[in-house]
């Protein structure tokens, strides 16, 4: 089996994939002040109760936007299945063209394009990824990398309103039910969902007619089921998106 490790500002992602098949998944968060022996600690406990043992694991792969978390991730899966993971960067085979992935593009969102290049070969396709930061990444059916929009995520929104004002609270993000709120939490809602609707389809508009490509778009990421009923041109929804890339880039370059 193939461990997958996706390793973002807010949480570390790890997945367990049996062949094509996904088996689970566990959710820790990225804590850069946390010692390796204590991630070796959870990881251990998380995979132990998951009923993984150490010798069906075969394989591993890591992404990484983290580098001061790279090498601990590393070590400790080296620890735990006597395996050395892969790490991805620009010189793995990836199934794109090389010579058009920029050279800044982090490895998360090249996991996400190879995906999407993978499952609509004859599309040009959009992965608007709902993290931490929002990102809107686009490859075209050749597998050139178009490139990348990054905007603040939803809740990186949120918290910097609530941090930087002094009577406006921490908020929940639900659908609103109007544009215009009447307390606080509503007007937050309306403001943030609905904007940020409008950015997602807004940068996709504008991709298609720069490019004069129709786009498939995929969504990802933590609030991506939150956020597109309110998106119409969001054609399919994925959460599991960039671990699917990660195992795809480990067959790759196996």
């Amino acid at each position: 089996m193939l461990v997958a490790c996706d390793i973002g500002n807010t949480n570390i992602v790890l997945a367990l994939f049996d062949g094509d098949r996904f088996v689970d998944s566990w959710r820790v968060y990225t804590d850069t002040r946390k010692t390796s022996d204590e991630y070796f600690v959870v990881f251990n406990a998380l995979f132990r109760e998951g009923g993984v043992h150490p010798d069906s694991v075969t394989s591993a792969i890591i992404s990484s936007v983290v580098p001061n978390m790279t090498r601990s991730v590393e070590k400790n899966i080296q620890r735990l299945f006597h395996i050395s993971p892969l790490v991805v960067n620009h010189d793995v085979k990836t199934g794109l063209v090389r010579e058009s992935i920029p050279g800044e593009l982090g490895t998360d969102i090249l996991a996400n394009l190879v995906y999407a290049h993978s499952i609509r070969p004859d599309d040009a396709v959009m992965v608007v990824d709902f993290g931490t930061a929002l990102t809107l990444s686009a490859v075209d059916r050749r597998g050139n990398v178009l490139g990348c929009s990054i905007a603040p995520g939803l809740v990186t929104a949120v918290n910097a309103l609530f941090g930087s004002t002094a009577q406006l609270p921490q908020v929940e993000l639900k659908l609103p039910e109007t544009a215009m709120g009447r307390d606080s939490q509503q007007s937050i809602r309306a403001g943030i969902m609905l904007g940020y609707a409008g950015l997602v389809d807004s940068l996709i508009k504008r991709t298609e007619e720069e490019t004069g490509e129709r786009l498939y778009v995929i969504a990802t990421g933590g609030l991506s089921k939150t956020i597109s009923p309110l998106i119409p041109r969001i054609d399919t929804l994925d959460g599991l998106h960039t671990l699917k890339g990660l195992r795809l880039i480990a067959e790759l370059n196996r």
